[in-house]
């Protein structure tokens, strides 16, 4: 049973309308997308936004992903919204935003990049190909994780783990293309399997899924609108979140906030010399 709909914050509501555009750009130019992670939990279990979540993610298979960029991606008006794709010239890491101009939507971290757009978002997220091969599948995903911690290295992320300091700077190192090409295996995998390990998923077997379930889609109600989500949702979120159906007790309910500045009103540039100053701290995150 669904559970019922709460008041959405201020930020909940600038992203529904930004999801809302995003819907009507794909419908105008028939891009496949899904509803995924949190965001499909919330739809199916709330109808809406998870009360202690603050973000919306979407994914589409690689193909529809690229169509994206290439035929629609210009039907945003400029004044309103920022295309932030993926590994462009400030932006490093290997899914895309759609990002509010003149908003505040800075995370927990210190940027690199002065020129980076740090406006409210959306998730955008590709899913590609499995390789066939089971040993190549599990390379594919440490490829992925080379590539996002290069990303990470340049964004600016910040850890006390002497591991991961250790590994981004190792992978900070290695050449990109060559592990993407591996990683998005565009030819076709003769798996039936897809990968979403460049969503930032941290383990394997949580972010394989048949095709099927990535291209097989229903809709169903978010908040006051009907968005696509996949027609085998229950396998989905089980596989993602385990026991999906009865929400996390109140005490464990510790999403990890994305956002340190969040401002509706006034651009991220004004506040980049207080990000160079804030605290970055370690926090979980139990989305369920």
């Amino acid at each position: 049973m669904a559970v019922q709909l709460e008041k959405m914050t201020v930020h909940q509501e600038l992203l529904l309308e930004m999801l809302k555009d995003f819907d009507a750009v794909c419908r105008r130019h028939h891009i496949s997308y899904q509803l995924f992670a949190g965001t499909a939990l919330g739809a199916v279990r709330h109808h809406g936004f998870i009360p202690w979540d603050d973000d919306i993610d979407v994914i589409l298979i690689r193909s529809e992903y690229q169509r994206f960029f290439d035929e629609a991606a210009g039907d945003f008006d400029p004044e309103i919204y920022y295309v932030q794709q993926e590994h462009g010239a400030h932006w490093p890491m290997p899914f895309s935003k759609l990002r509010r101009n003149n908003t505040t939507c800075i995370e927990k971290y210190h940027s690199r990049d002065p020129q980076m757009h740090q406006g409210v978002y959306i998730d955008i997220f590709p899913c590609d190909n499995l390789s066939g091969h089971p040993a190549a599948g599990w390379l594919q995903f440490a490829a992925s994780r080379a590539i996002f911690a290069k990303a990470l290295y340049a964004r600016g992320y910040e850890t006390d783990s002497i591991a991961k300091k250790l590994f981004m700077q190792f992978c900070r190192l290695l050449p990109r293309g060559p592990l993407e090409e591996f990683c998005v295996c565009r030819s076709g995998s003769g798996s039936g399997m897809v990968q979403a390990f460049l969503a930032g998923g941290r383990k394997y077997k949580k972010n394989i899924f048949p095709r099927a379930w990535i291209e097989d889609t229903v809709y169903m109600r978010f908040e006051d609108a009907d968005f696509p989500i996949s027609s085998h949702y229950d396998a989905l979120l089980t596989q993602l979140y385990g026991d999906w159906h009865t929400p996390s007790p109140p005490a464990e309910r510790k999403c990890k906030e994305h956002v340190a500045i969040l401002d509706l009103e006034r651009p991220h540039t004004e506040y980049l010399e207080i990000q160079q100053t804030m605290r970055i701290e370690d926090h979980t995150r139990s989305i369920r």
